[in-house]
């Protein structure tokens, strides 16, 4: 049997959620949150001695691709767009003086 949800749960809760709930929330929300303790209870009675863990539903493989470097860095093709260039890099207007 699942443990009983007390007034003082709901109201623990119900702080870290940040809810203000008023009497009948409260009521309601006990009595949702011991039918998901009597489910869990319901589940534990499964014989699962067989059964693989996993972490997925589906299994999946990896479907990226490996990382390849398909062209190299050709500066004198870059520096071909710049519209100043001085020894090998951008030439930028001054904007610190």
């Amino acid at each position: 049997m699942a443990e009983i949800i007390t007034d003082e749960t709901i109201d623990y809760v119900s702080i870290l959620a940040k809810l203000k709930l008023t009497e009948a929330e409260k009521e309601d929300a006990k009595a949702d949150m011991q039918k998901m303790l009597n489910y869990i209870d319901k589940l534990d009675e499964l014989d699962t001695s067989g059964v693989e863990p996993m972490s997925h539903v589906f299994s999946f493989d990896n479907v990226f691709r490996e990382d390849v470097v398909t062209n190299q860095d050709d500066r004198d093709a870059m520096l071909a767009n710049a519209p100043l260039a001085k020894d090998g890099q951008y030439k930028v207007p001054k904007t610190v003086e």
